[in-house]
């Protein structure tokens, strides 16, 4: 991947991330060199995409372990407390956060300073996205063999919500990764990308990512799944997750439940890829799941300017919750899980 497609670049110990507010038409970097800095990239969404900002929240911890004097193990807590307030819903942000806190913890244990704590973060940071490759890759064959076996030697259509390809990932991508995948052994008939609205991360970003790949596509707005799904014009439908329940109930950018509910009604296969890090099994199900609540100018302005009535209030939640019932099969790197058997994804995420 070349670095212009790269949504998160470390260089000269500062971390670059691709901004991806100004996509499709501006393509910059944010040069960010602090903890508050990296906090505030991933509450407004410079970064987004549960993988990609779990990997910034780790180059932010580094960052913010260059700039201490001292460190003691409740400054570290607490640094890693304001970087997971800074988006609630997406697990990979604590997990990673909470993976750096156990490194700190160690390394303060064993050397008894923080002295080579800063180059070591900045490795397992690199070393994370990295092997998200590997994972995505192993995902898109398991994703790619699933389709096979269900729809056979053809060229498939597949829809897919909001944005989960190399913008999201910094790799190959997770639901759009088996995407790629199939493009690339000419098996993509066409895309349906959802606009996803109101952040438009469909149409901004998923058509971005597809158009560099030159992968045949659509816009569609969400309010057209129940047409296009009733005239055939779809084989599978493939999403992400920004966190799963150990039940397999499963958080995502809002209107992925709404999705696969209409996918239910016309017996459409519905698809959940996400890596071993966007599970938490520490929650039974689905109802456990912050969400997160954004804005009410996401809704009401289009770039500062009002689209609503003045004074118009509005309920912008950022994720819903798909219920495990309207799921056909969970991919992590580890497997396909089926969600409807009991204990299926603990075995599969254990295993």
């Amino acid at each position: 991947m070349s670095e212009s497609y790269q949504p998160i670049i470390w260089r000269d110990d500062t971390l670059f991330l691709l901004d991806q507010r100004q996509l499709p038409q501006v393509e910059t970097f944010v040069a960010v060199t602090d903890l508050p800095q990296t906090a505030t990239a991933i509450r407004e969404m410079v970064v987004r995409g549960a993988p990609c900002i779990g990997f910034t929240a780790i180059f932010g911890m580094a960052l913010w372990v260059r700039g201490q004097a001292s460190l003691t193990l409740e400054s570290c807590r607490n640094a890693a407390s304001e970087l997971i307030a800074a988006r609630p819903t997406a697990v990979n942000l604590s997990f990673e956060v909470n993976r750096c806190l156990d490194l700190m913890e160690n390394h303060l244990s064993e050397k008894g300073s923080s002295s080579g704590l800063f180059d070591r973060l900045v490795a397992f940071g690199k070393l994370q996205i990295d092997e998200s490759q590997s994972k995505n890759t192993a995902m898109a064959k398991l994703g790619f063999a699933e389709l096979e076996r269900t729809f056979g030697d053809r060229k498939w259509r597949l829809m897919t919500h909001c944005n989960t390809g190399f913008l999201a990932c910094g790799s190959l991508g997770t639901a759009l990764g088996v995407i790629s995948y199939a493009h690339r052994l000419g098996r993509i008939d066409y895309v349906l990308a959802d606009e996803t609205r109101p952040y438009l991360q469909g149409s901004r970003l998923t058509a971005f990512e597809l158009a560099k790949e030159k992968i045949p596509y659509y816009l569609v707005v969400e309010g057209a799944a129940s047409y296009l799904l009733s005239r055939g014009q779809v084989d599978a439908i493939f999403v992400g997750a920004d966190r799963i329940a150990a039940n397999g109930d499963t958080a995502n950018k809002v209107g992925t439940a709404t999705l696969a509910i209409i996918a239910k009604t016309y017996n459409i296969p519905f698809y959940v890829v996400a890596p071993v890090s966007s599970f938490d099994t520490s929650i039974p199900d689905g109802s456990h799941i912050e969400i997160e609540l954004r804005a009410e100018s996401e809704l009401t302005e289009h770039k500062g300017q009002m689209i609503a009535p003045v004074g118009a209030r509005a309920i912008n939640p950022s994720f819903d919750v798909t219920d495990h019932r309207y799921i056909t099969g969970i991919i992590c790197e580890k497997g396909l899980i089926n969600p409807s058997i009991m204990g299926n994804l603990l075995k599969v995420v254990n295993s």
